[in-house]
């Protein structure tokens, strides 16, 4: 039990900056959520957690400039998956140095499976507006 306390003390510790400058962007909820998901799927230990989270934190800074470029500059949909996949291969041999290569594959699964949860729930939630607005 001391060993999730710890784990959760410092995600949070290394996540604290990142979630005050995103929920001026209003990320800092959903942020929380996939901390919350990544950390039990990947259960880490606590020497796992302290190396993990700050690498991941600069791979979510590329993913996140990556993406925001891609909204300024309007590239092909092709040199975006080309830079998101250099981006991955970089850290992966990061992530390598805090996790074992079986906590890297699942790192990434879970990152999808995270993402079809959001957008599974945002279509939920627009459907029942659209219900909401027909019944009334």
């Amino acid at each position: 039990m001391k060993k999730l306390y710890l784990i959760i003390f410092s995600a949070l510790f290394f996540l604290s900056a990142r979630a005050q400058n995103d929920q001026q962007h209003g990320l800092g909820r959903l942020e929380a959520y996939k901390i919350a998901y990544l950390t039990k799927k990947l259960n880490l230990t606590p020497e796992e957690a302290q190396q993990f989270w700050p690498i991941y934190n600069k791979y979510q800074d590329e993913i996140r400039n990556a993406r925001s470029d891609m909204k300024t500059n309007r590239p092909d949909e092709i040199v975006l998956e080309e830079k998101m996949l250099n981006i991955r291969k970089k850290y992966n041999s990061e992530f390598s140095k805090a996790l074992n290569p079986e906590k890297v594959n699942t790192l990434y699964k879970s990152e999808k499976e995270f993402g079809h949860m959001v957008q599974k729930e945002l279509i939920e939630r627009r459907q029942q507006k659209t219900d909401n607005r027909k019944r009334d």
